[in-house]
């Protein structure tokens, strides 16, 4: 891993403006370039809007689209690397909580959420694809909101290299330090069990479409430790993840865990049925 500077957004997406959200993206992105990031996060679904109602069907949008499009461009204009969140239409007319990656060399793919909640399944399809992206020398995976209580998929993207775990939310309900608790006690052990970097951010206020998001955004080292955190609106957060953090955990063999892992005992695992 090489030091990267980062940007998490606390942004308000509206259901269905897309335009208006993709304008907004373009500030925020202007700003974080302006306070030296190299990569900015947006939120889960922040293109788009989030949605549980069917219809969010009628305003996504496939990879071919006019917003990847916008935003692949934010990238080669900023020379950041853009990770943002819409709902994206595949060609059988499945929906997806989908979040881009895009940098100033061209657009790097797609990560479909994988672990969607009770109240999404009805409208939602599962991706099946999990795969870290590279950026400057850097290993990242992302993860979506839900995603993030299920610790073998940040170990799974721990193992296949990953040293940065991104996780935007649309969470909504409860006040920004309900969420911070919440955060505390999963995000915390998923960047100290497999040393890597966290950075989530949220959406907040309404969406206009009955749900209102608490914001909040943190970033978590190696070591399970809070390095930075917006609290509260709309805000950008800048954190310096540092190689030499990731050494600490990773050149300690009593702080690294996963070189010990024994997966022969966690085969029934994937056998076992609820």
């Amino acid at each position: 891993m090489n030091d990267l500077c980062v940007a998490a957004v606390v942004m308000r997406s509206v259901v269905g403006k897309t335009s208006d959200n993709l304008n907004r993206m373009k500030a925020w992105v202007q700003e974080a370039s302006s306070k030296g990031a190299e990569l900015v996060c947006f939120p889960e679904l922040n293109i788009t809007g989030y949605s549980v109602a069917d219809s969010i069907c009628s305003v996504a949008e496939p990879i071919t689209g006019k917003s990847v499009q916008a935003v692949l461009d934010m990238a080669i204009d900023s020379g950041l690397s853009v990770l943002a969140g819409l709902a994206e239409r595949d060609e059988q007319g499945r929906i997806f909580a989908s979040h881009l990656v895009a940098s100033p060399e061209g657009f790097r793919g797609v990560y479909r959420k994988c672990h969607l909640s009770p109240l999404e399944q009805p409208v939602y399809s599962s991706g099946k694809i999990v795969s870290p992206f590279n950026f400057k020398g850097t290993s990242f995976g992302v993860e979506l909101c839900y995603d993030t209580h299920f610790p073998e998929l940040s170990t799974l993207l721990a193992l296949k290299g990953a040293n940065i775990l991104f996780c935007p939310h649309a969470s909504p309900h409860g006040t920004p330090q309900q969420k911070k608790d919440k955060w505390f006690r999963h995000l915390r052990a998923r960047a100290y069990d497999n040393a890597v970097f966290v950075v989530a951010c949220n959406q907040t206020g309404t969406n206009g479409d009955g749900l209102h998001f608490p914001g909040l955004a943190l970033v978590f080292n190696p070591s399970g430790e809070l390095i930075a955190e917006h609290a509260g609106g709309e805000g950008i957060l800048i954190a310096h993840l540092k190689a030499a953090d990731l050494a600490y955990v990773r050149e300690n063999y009593m702080r690294f865990f996963l070189p010990n892992r024994r997966p022969e005992l966690y085969q029934e695992l994937s056998k076992i049925q609820d």
